[in-house]
């Protein structure tokens, strides 16, 4: 399986009450791999994996994987906090079927980058399938070094890193790693910096914002790879664009909403994350509205 292209982090539709609307997950698997989308990616940041239990873990991986049916490889976001839970939801999700693994950094307690490269190298030992590390500081509190990532890339099954620091200068360190190793694979997982990272020798993208127009942000992908600069470019510019209203509120909760706003019945995150004021309600209204051309 070659790791490559626009990966959508998919949202978990939920009901009023905040249960899983599991028809409404399927249909956007559908959306999705209509619109051109290279891979799914369950229980990402974007899928609310952290306000998840894992009863509702599990159940969003066999739907996402049973719907998918090997049309596109999945990568199922198994990290947890302490690397037992890490290991075995990452064994559950290759018992159902998932091509690859994401695994998010330990959260909450802060690690040293030795007790980091021990629980991936751990987890690369206990499941044999493809990791594709996740780099998210912000989110985390604690950082996957170039060097740290470097140690961990000389480990057959850890493949790659998808990093959403938002730090372009950190892109590039991975990058270096690939110099050494060409197979691994670097993803940014910021959406303004999909374009700039393939232009750099980047394999792609796990990209939020293809939840809400995934046609448009598989076309950055596709464009490039068709060495039409231009069309690569305009659609980049259109993302950068609609990420202007993130301003308004957490990211998960603008895509969902906008999502939500398009017609499709995927419902509020899970509270208390789906507060976004009535200005930012107006605002992605609008922007709906005025790019009928993002698909």
């Amino acid at each position: 399986m070659k790791i490559k292209g626009i990966i959508t982090p998919t949202i978990t539709p939920m009901y009023e009450d905040g249960s899983i609307n599991f028809k409404s997950l399927e249909e956007q698997v559908d959306r999705l791999i209509q619109a051109g989308i290279h891979g799914i990616f369950p229980l990402g940041t974007n899928g609310e994996a952290y306000a998840l239990d894992w009863e509702e873990k599990v159940s969003v991986l066999e739907a996402t994987i049973s719907k998918v049916d090997k049309r596109i490889p999945v990568y199922a976001g198994t990290g947890c906090i302490s690397t037992k839970d890490t290991v075995e939801l990452s064994k559950k999700a290759k018992e159902l079927g998932a091509d690859a693994l994401s695994i998010i950094t330990p959260y909450f307690a802060q690690a040293s980058q030795d007790e980091l490269i021990h629980h991936f190298r751990e987890v690369a030992r206990a499941v044999d399938l493809p990791i594709i590390l996740y780099n998210i500081p912000a989110r985390t509190g604690n950082k996957l070094l170039p060097a740290t990532v470097e140690r961990l890339s000389e480990i057959d099954n850890i493949v790659g890193i998808k990093d959403s620091s938002g730090d372009f200068l950190n892109i590039l360190a991975y990058l270096e790693i690939k110099k050494k190793r060409e197979d691994f694979i670097v993803l940014s997982g910021n959406d303004s910096l999909i374009l700039p990272t393939l232009q750099a020798g980047g394999d792609g993208a796990v990209a939020g914002c293809s939840n809400s127009y995934p046609k448009t942000v598989a076309e950055i992908y596709d464009y490039f790879m068709a060495d039409d600069l231009e069309k690569a470019k305009d659609r980049q510019d259109r993302i950068t664009k609609y990420r202007g209203l993130f301003k308004y509120g957490n990211s998960n909760t603008i895509i969902k909403e906008t999502v939500s706003m398009m017609g499709y019945d995927v419902g509020k995150c899970r509270s208390p994350f789906n507060l976004v004021p009535e200005k930012g309600l107006e605002a992605i209204r609008n922007f709906i509205e005025e790019n009928p051309e993002l698909k």
